[in-house]
C-alpha cells in the first residue's frame, strides 16, 4: 500500500509543520518567518531531486511556483481584513481562498 519511503516522508514533512504550529505558541514573529518559508515548496523539490535527479523537471516546477506565489500573496493581506471587520475566522478563511483561488486561475490562463 505505502512504500517505506512513502512512510518516512510523509513523517518528515508532518513534522516540519508540527513544529512550526508549536514555535507559533511561544513566539508568532520565529513561527511567521519559518512559515514564510516556502517549506512545501522546498519539500517537495527536495523529494522529487532524491527520487528522480531530475533537473529539467525540478527548474519547471520552481518557475510554475514563482508564477502561483504571486496570486497567492494577497490572501494574508485580505485575511487580516475580514477579521478585522469582523467577520469570523471561517467565513474569512473562505473568501480569502476564493479570492486566491480566482487569481490563480487568472494567472494561469496569463500564463498559458
Amino acid at each position: 500500500m505505502f512504500s517505506t519511503l512513502q512512510i518516512i516522508k510523509t513523517l518528515i514533512s508532518a513534522f516540519i509543520i508540527l513544529l512550526a504550529i508549536e514555535i507559533s505558541n511561544k513566539s508568532t514573529l520565529i513561527a511567521a518567518i519559518i512559515i514564510a518559508l516556502p517549506l512545501v515548496s522546498i519539500i517537495s523539490l527536495t523529494w522529487i531531486w532524491l527520487e528522480t535527479k531530475d533537473i529539467e523537471k525540478i527548474s519547471d516546477l520552481s518557475t510554475q511556483i514563482f508564477w502561483f506565489v504571486i496570486p497567492g500573496l494577497p490572501m494574508f493581506l485580505l485575511l487580516p481584513i475580514l477579521l478585522s471587520k469582523g467577520l469570523g475566522f471561517y467565513v474569512s478563511m473562505v473568501i480569502s481562498c476564493g479570492v486566491t483561488v480566482i487569481l490563480f486561475y487568472i494567472m494561469q490562463r496569463i500564463l498559458s
